[in-house]
């Protein structure tokens, strides 16, 4: 069985499934089986509700701040699980900040609306944007939606920053300066915040 809960930084980590719609050319996972004190963040079959409540009733997280849900997989993808997970540490740790790590298209993923949904239940939501334009972000995130992904990423993030204090979009330093520009100005045309990921670190 792989990692749910893993550390990396002294971050407090969520990993619930494996299942992406993207292959993006630097994805973190590409570089081995795990990151941070995980053994292993690939799993054999995808969790059940119950391994992740077993996996955070395992970790203290009485005393944890702050946690992030970003494994190796894209979080909405396990939608319900999500959700659950999410208030199920809420319920053990009302004060426990919980963000999430997402490409941003839960929507297309999920066949509606969830932006609002996933704002009640996270304090902080970061968008990976990746690059400025559909062409370019089709072209490095490999994703399945068929010139549908990039807009719809647009889209959820202005829902989220009606519904949630703290959004932000990221892009990679893999990148270059023009685009990172380019795409701090697309950034800020949803509202949310802007920040440039080292892809050295891989958060």
């Amino acid at each position: 069985m792989a990692d749910i809960v893993y550390t990396l930084e002294g971050g407090v980590y969520l990993n619930i499934t494996n299942k992406c719609p993207c292959n993006c050319a630097f994805c973190i996972r590409s570089k081995g089986d795990a990151v941070g004190d995980a053994e292993k963040l690939w799993f054999d079959t995808e969790p059940t509700m119950d391994e992740i409540k077993k996996a955070i009733d395992d970790f203290d997280f009485t005393k944890v701040e702050k946690a992030v849900f970003c494994g190796y997989g894209e979080p909405t993808n396990a939608y319900d699980h999500l959700i659950e997970a999410a208030k199920y540490i809420k319920s053990i740790n009302p004060n426990i900040k919980l963000r999430l790590n997402t490409n941003g298209l839960s929507d297309l993923i999920n066949s509606r609306p969830t932006a609002k949904e996933l704002s009640e239940v996270f304090d902080s939501i970061s968008v990976s944007l990746n690059e400025p334009t559909a062409e370019k972000y089709d072209k490095i995130t490999r994703n399945i939606f068929d010139g549908k992904a990039f807009d719809a990423m647009l889209a959820f993030t202005r829902e989220c920053v009606k519904y949630c204090n703290d959004v932000r979009m990221t892009v990679v330093d893999v990148i270059s300066p023009e685009d990172i520009e380019l795409s701090r100005q697309v950034c800020e045309s949803t509202g949310a915040k802007f920040r440039v990921r080292s892809y050295a670190r891989g958060r």
